[in-house]
């Protein structure tokens, strides 16, 4: 048994949709978020700039003797995955190939859409990932960089939301897509204004499902998932926060945050 928490790392607070998914299907593991809200976006930045951060990001998590690692962040998990693995011995899982794989399995007309931030559509993460598992697949991409502010001001489902929604999605819709991964944590949040611009017979992909998923299996694999049934202990520590991060992250987390730390990143 390994009572050593699961760290897990985002740009900012959509990673909390990751962590709640985690929460549900790891009742009783003990978890420690960062969230690098100073630095946020990542989405924005580049390759490089982005795998410096998540070095950080990881280096803090290891000061609180974290047994794994979760990339919590698309973007990041786009750009740093691959070097993170290379520069540090823990076991470490993006959220890319787990969505991947969930999108496969549920396309049936193989024609999948593809949303995310400016960095990772143009990163081809996810079309890289998906094409790896079913070649004879078609993926289409549209970036959708007022997704995350929209959350972030708590408009997931209104009239603005809707709007922007419709501009971003009409060329997935036009081109028949019947699955379409939201390839950005914040994104779920979002599921509701996206499916009814979608339409009903789409079907949305939640790649933080299947990040927690893998962790589980991985948690098996190193012989580390905790079996005791003592209530699980979860830390929020964060680069920066204002008056609004508990409100945000409770919308994400889908309950009330209680003390968060703050972190000088920048040291770590």
């Amino acid at each position: 048994m390994d009572e050593r928490p699961i760290g897990i790392f985002d740009s900012g607070l959509g990673g909390l949709t990751v962590m709640r998914e985690m929460m549900s299907r790891l009742p009783f593991e003990n978890m420690v978020y960062f969230g690098d809200t100073a630095r946020i976006p990542y989405g924005t930045r580049s390759p490089e700039i982005v795998t410096k951060y998540s070095m950080q990001c990881v280096r803090f998590l290891l000061t609180q003797n974290v047994k794994l690692v979760v990339i919590a962040c698309n973007t990041a998990s786009s750009a740093s995955l691959e070097p993170l693995r290379a520069s540090f011995d823990i076991p470490i899982v993006g959220v890319v190939r787990p969505g991947a794989a969930m999108a496969v399995a549920a396309s049936v007309n193989k024609r999948i859409g593809i949303i995310g931030t400016d960095a990772t559509i143009k990163s081809k993460a996810y079309n890289s990932a998906i094409t790896a598992l079913d070649d004879n697949t078609h993926v289409f991409e549209a970036a959708c960089p007022l997704f995350v502010p929209l959350v972030e001001q708590g408009w997931c489902d209104n009239e603005i939301a809707y709007l922007t929604a419709v501009e971003y999605l009409y060329k997935l819709k036009h081109e028949f897509v019947d699955t379409l991964v939201l390839g950005c944590t914040h994104y779920p949040l979002l599921s509701s204004v996206i499916s009814r611009v979608m339409g009903k017979d789409v079907t949305l992909v939640n790649p933080a499902i299947g990040a927690a998923l893998r962790v589980e299996s991985m948690l098996v694999e190193n012989g580390v998932t905790n079996f005791s049934r003592k209530e699980p202990s979860y830390r929020f520590f964060a680069s920066d926060f204002g008056q609004r991060f508990r409100q945000i992250g409770s919308i994400c987390l889908g309950r009330d945050i209680p003390d968060i730390e703050r972190v000088d990143i920048e040291g770590c």
